[in-house]
């Protein structure tokens, strides 16, 4: 065409020589994606856009036009041939562009729970191994640091905090606005790293205090922090909140004030549900791992059952959330609760309460809660039964509440997490664990179920009125030296009399 003009008389300057290049192959490109909605458009084109008044111009649409009805015309002829002959069309060799498609997983349609089962598809033979070999290696290390006890267990929760933190700041991030803002992302830790000193300086420190005796020279350091906690945390985030206000950029406030309110998001989901977590643990071990079991359990029970014998879909939000699996690991999950509170009952290490930060091995009285009681079997359980009474810990009846709510109310945060991962068109929230996704994916409903087991413990198991041990807590916390002092030589004079 190029050469055409040329001999028509046509000059052409080596601009409009490359913008013509350039037009016609966007043209060429369009009508081979679009078909005869291309040539519509490109007729709408040469009509309203193009100025007729100059004559490259309009020569160069009509020919382009007189291309593109050629290549409408063979694509006709493909597609009748198609209908005729049930063959495909060939693949065209010129160079195509096609409109950026959604990243959003959707559900396959041939696959939908009703229709198969999942059992049939031999390619989630291979995605259960893979969760199968990464869950025995949590599990493993899992077991690991519950033997080496409770503040290691606390280590593991800030690393799982740390990981699930990376992956939500990822998730509304954009290179380009990070690139132009140094140390943009920096700030978001240091918000984090506050609230880690605020959360647990909170609730660890009267351990701190048990930890530190009076003789050590850290003491006088550790209760200067208990002391001024608060004020510390209040001017360290008032550090950063004049950090953020210093670093607004123009033409990039929006972007910057969105990831300051998406950082307070996520220390509010992460910490104030975690935190919990960490109180469970110096309550006994018993009230940390007793729920994060069941939510394991009830995971694993409604994948097994789904995955064998899943057909009705529960809900939109997980599409691959079965009715059957959701029953199935219901029950699952009560019983194994009652079974499981009676083998972790029965060990001081994982029941006693620990009051400081040492690692030592504990040793207390473990309560009425887990002395065991005896029942009687009734007459008509069948002789060949080799137990005629049974033994349960009161703390069995407790933990058939946690598995109810494990396996009933606890997957809500899952299904919340799946919305929320929809909404920003993801697959997963990471890639941390292979065939289980991101550290995020994992701890959905473990947030969920460890607020709960913390509010049960105080609400319906944790002594309601004051004892020697909390008022020497309170002694140890708030008093000095010298006010501790006053007060063994008052209560000495006050026994005395």
């Amino acid at each position: 065409m190029v050469l055409w003009f040329q001999s028509s008389g046509y000059e052409l300057g080596e601009a409009r020589l490359q913008q013509f290049r350039f037009d016609f192959l966007r043209i060429w490109d369009f009508v081979a994606e679009y078909g005869e909605t291309g040539v519509g458009y490109l007729i709408l084109y040469c009509t309203m856009i193009v100025d007729i008044t100059d004559l490259f111009e309009a020569s160069a649409c009509r020919i382009s036009l007189c291309f593109c009805l050629l290549l409408s015309e063979k694509k006709l002829n493909q597609r009748a041939m198609q209908k005729d002959h049930g063959s495909t069309p060939a693949t065209p060799t010129g160079r195509l562009r096609h409109r950026r498609r959604s990243t959003e997983v959707l559900p396959d349609v041939g696959k939908e729970n009703g229709s198969h089962l999942l059992v049939n598809d031999q390619n989630k033979y291979r995605s259960m191994l893979t969760r199968i070999y990464s869950s025995i290696w949590m599990i493993g290390g899992f077991v690991l640091i519950i033997y080496l006890g409770h503040l290691y267990i606390w280590a593991m929760v800030v690393v799982i905090q740390i990981f699930m933190a990376r992956e939500l700041f990822s998730l509304l991030r954009k290179s380009h606005e990070d690139r132009q803002l140094p140390g943009f992302r920096q700030m978001n830790w240091h918000f984090f790293f506050t609230a880690v000193l605020f959360v647990y300086g909170r609730f660890l420190n009267q351990q701190l205090v048990n930890t530190v005796t009076s003789g050590q020279p850290l003491y006088q350091l550790v209760s200067t922090f208990i002391k001024y906690h608060m004020v510390t945390c209040y001017f360290l985030y008032i550090a950063g909140f004049m950090w953020f206000i210093l670093t607004l950029k123009k033409k990039m406030y929006k972007y910057q004030f969105g990831q300051y309110a998406w950082t307070h998001m996520i220390l509010i989901v992460v910490f104030t549900q975690s935190s919990f977590t960490v109180a469970n643990i110096f309550e006994g071990i018993f009230w940390f791992l007793l729920p994060a079991s069941l939510i394991v359990i009830n995971d694993c029970a409604a994948y097994f059952f789904g995955f064998f014998f899943g057909r009705t879909p529960l809900i939109k939000l997980s599409p691959k959330k079965t009715w059957e699996g959701f029953i199935g690991a219901s029950v699952t999950t009560i019983i194994s609760a009652f079974v499981l509170a009676n083998v972790l009952g029965r060990y001081e290490w994982l029941t006693c309460p620990r009051k400081d930060l040492s690692t030592g091995w504990l040793h207390c009285d473990p309560g009425p809660l887990f002395k065991p009681e005896y029942f009687t079997l009734p007459a008509w359980i069948p002789k060949w039964f080799p137990w005629r009474e049974v033994q349960i810990l009161p703390v069995q009846w407790h933990a058939m509440w946690l598995g109810l709510f494990a396996s009933i109310i606890a997957p809500f945060g899952g299904f919340f997490a799946s919305g929320f991962k929809r909404a920003f068109k993801i697959k997963d929230f990471g890639d941390s664990i292979p065939g289980h996704g991101g550290i995020t994916d994992r701890m959905d409903c473990q947030m969920v179920m460890a607020v709960f087991a913390y509010i049960y413990h105080q609400s319906f198991i944790a002594p309601q009125s004051l004892s020697v041990d909390r008022i020497l807590d309170q002694i140890m916390m708030n008093l000095t030296f010298e006010e501790q002092q006053a007060l063994f030589m008052k209560l000495g004079q006050i026994i005395k009399a």
